[in-house]
């Protein structure tokens, strides 16, 4: 493990040397195949090195963390083609990368809260730097003060959890035959604003509508990912006060992603539509986490990486909307399958996967969920009936309202996309619709 880190480290000073963009891009496809290779398919963790390790769970979410990385650099072409700092750009993504590699490899709980912490401020970053609207200042301290503030007593939660049982290493951690409330509260609740669940989930809109592409990449990508992992992490301590609270969170879930879906069929930008998409995604993961049944573990698992793939590729197509018409308003991005023909074929994969259609994982994923949620309790059936509904409804809203209609007069011309951005968004696609083949290490890890 920490001969990838050393790779990655070594490879940041080529970010300042002019002209050396692609060869970073290059070179990072090139890290993430050797790490591919030296895979580890097992719930123990292997390939042991100082401080890190991998087991399957840490596994797919490295993997996952290096491609939208990778991608992140394909996408943002445009900070190279106006020269918008994009050294230092560069090295924001690598640092990122870096601290996200730490995160999901380390072996100690205080030095994964170090790093969970660390991550936010390369994207805060990249919100600030290279955003468009004035706005991403208030995105900004929205995105800190709200994982800051419910990371704090998750620090406290860390410390008391040391003085109790002794140790931070997570193959020792074992679940504790007591029940508090408080330190529940304490472990759970900066994952629960990270993921995020509803309730606390208005940062992450704001976050996405003023990030540059590659800022919404990483975000949907990976970093809603960190409050699924550190959930799966730490529920091997807190069985006990799982069993006696987690019904809380599985009420405000899914109820939460009925509504958020709601909202998303009213929205008329198209990357707060995403973004809103998102949070009841993750409502659902965190809905067959909380039952602490072996499909809903799984599921949530799956479905982190798939969410991570497509969600990833929406975001990249409506950033090429963005760059050709300067807006991301559905007003104007109407009938687009006049102005970019085959684009529009991309919209549909990717939108149809968006709703869970086969032959994609998010389909594994969702049934997955599904079944653990109906088998806690039977109640959850009417809600699950209305959360699948309306994320299929909010997909072909966006879809059909984006790709069909009379385009906007505005526009007088035909555009077709660059090989760049059919590759970048063949590489979401394909991954996510050939990882199905190849599922059981995605449900076979616990």
């Amino acid at each position: 493990m920490l001969k990838i880190l050393l790779a990655l480290v070594f490879l940041t000073p080529l970010c300042f040397i002019q002209s050396m963009w692609w060869m970073v891009q290059c070179i990072l496809f090139l890290i993430a195949f050797m790490f591919m290779f030296t895979t580890v398919m097992s719930n123990f963790f292997g390939n042991l090195s100082y401080f890190l390790g991998c087991d399957v769970l840490s596994f797919g979410l490295i993997i996952l963390s290096f491609w939208i990385c990778v991608l992140m650099i394909t996408a943002s072409e445009s900070v190279l083609r106006f020269s918008a700092f994009s050294n230092f750009f560069l090295f924001m993504v690598m640092v990122l990368l870096i601290l996200l590699y730490c995160t999901f490899s380390t072996t100690n709980l205080f030095m994964y809260y170090l790093f969970f912490e660390s991550s936010l401020i390369p994207t805060l970053f990249l919100i600030l730097g290279w955003g468009y609207q004035p706005e991403r200042l208030q995105a900004g301290v929205y995105l800190l003060f709200y994982t800051l503030l419910a990371s704090l007593p998750l620090l406290v939660g860390i410390f008391y959890l040391y003085g109790h049982s002794g140790t931070l290493f997570f193959p020792l951690l074992q679940a504790e035959n007591w029940s508090q409330l408080l330190f529940y509260l304490c472990m759970i609740l900066a994952f629960l604003v990270k993921m995020p669940m509803f309730l606390v989930h208005l940062w992450l809109p704001k976050a996405h509508v003023e990030a540059p592409v590659s800022g919404s990449m990483i975000l949907a990508g990976v970093l809603l990912k960190l409050g699924g992992y550190g959930l799966l992490r730490v529920f091997k301590v807190l069985v006990l006060s799982g069993l006696a609270y987690n019904f809380v969170w599985i009420g405000i879930s899914l109820v939460g992603g009925v509504l958020v879906s709601l909202i998303c069929l009213r929205q008329t930008d198209l990357k707060a539509l995403i973004a809103y998409s998102s949070v009841a995604h993750m409502g659902i993961v965190l809905g067959g986490l909380m039952t602490m049944t072996y499909w809903g573990f799984c599921g949530s698992f799956t479905l982190m990486i798939a969410h991570g793939l497509c969600s990833s590729g929406l975001f990249c197509l409506a950033n090429i909307c963005y760059e050709r018409l300067g807006s991301r308003s559905l007003f104007i991005n109407k009938g687009m399958m006049n102005f970019m023909p085959s684009m529009a074929l991309w919209w549909f994969l990717l939108s149809s996967c968006n709703m869970a259609a086969p032959p994609s994982l998010n389909l594994l994923s969702e049934i997955s969920l599904l079944n653990s949620l109906v088998g806690w309790s039977w109640v959850t059936m009417l809600m699950l009936a209305f959360l699948s509904f309306f994320s299929a409804a909010y997909t072909l809203y966006l879809y059909s309202y984006s790709q069909h209609g009379k385009i906007y007069s505005g526009i007088y011309a035909c555009a077709m996309g660059y090989t760049r951005e059919y590759l970048l968004l063949f590489l979401h696609w394909i991954p996510l619709n050939l990882l199905i083949l190849s599922s059981e290490p995605l449900v076979l890890w616990m």
